[in-house]
């Protein structure tokens, strides 16, 4: 995909407080990295054009377990402040700070600790070939994240209200998705709880 004209941002949510979980999802530690580390040194590895981290709870804080990626070329920091208001805004936030410049932007949740960006560039690969305006990973036979939309959907996007992504889209117009089928290998775990954590740190012991 090296010098395709089309440009993808990459959308990396990490603005919530983290309710269910007790304490920030993004400062938990996987390995020796922390798990905001994880997520955003991979969507920089990727082929994605741009990558725009949302940050929101403790932004200060959380900043500072990034700093080795903070002069990366690729990156842009944005802080929602209306994050108390739901994922919506942050995508919101996060989408008016590309749509002139990208065609597409990805939504990565980051507290998805398996999205790697072999994962990334394979969504983008079939998506791209497809001709289509939707796409997201299948997993085990379901729709699953990440997802990418095309422009004909910014508008869309920035109408979204409360704790909401862009599920709806995909459910009303799927003549327009394109399924991108994940690695067999792929666990699509988001870590909301203490035990969702404990199952991500025995299932990626590095």
């Amino acid at each position: 995909m090296t010098g395709r004209k089309e440009k993808v941002a990459g959308l990396v949510l990490a603005a919530g407080a983290s309710r269910r979980m007790g304490e920030p999802k993004q400062l938990l530690r996987m390995g020796n990295k922390t798990l905001l580390e994880r997520i955003v040194g991979e969507a920089l590895k990727s082929e994605l054009d741009q990558v725009i981290l949302v940050l929101g709870h403790r932004a200060g804080e959380i900043q500072e377990t990034i700093r080795p990626f903070l002069s990366h070329r690729k990156l842009r920091i944005i802080k929602n402040e209306r994050y108390r208001d739901g994922m919506s805004t942050s995508i919101i936030a996060g989408l008016a700070a590309v749509e002139k410049e990208c065609d597409h932007v990805m939504i990565v949740l980051a507290d998805m600790p398996n999205i790697t960006a072999p994962l990334i560039n394979h969504l983008l690969k079939y998506y791209l070939a497809s001709g289509k305006t939707l796409g997201a990973i299948r997993s085990s036979g379901r729709r699953s994240l990440p997802v990418i939309l095309g422009r004909a959907w910014y508008g869309a996007l920035g109408r979204l209200k409360g704790d909401v992504g862009a599920r709806g889209l995909f459910e009303a117009f799927k003549q327009d998705v394109c399924l991108v089928d994940a690695p067999r290998t792929y666990d699509d775990l988001d870590l909301d709880t203490p035990e969702d954590y404990r199952k991500a740190l025995r299932d990626i012991p590095e």
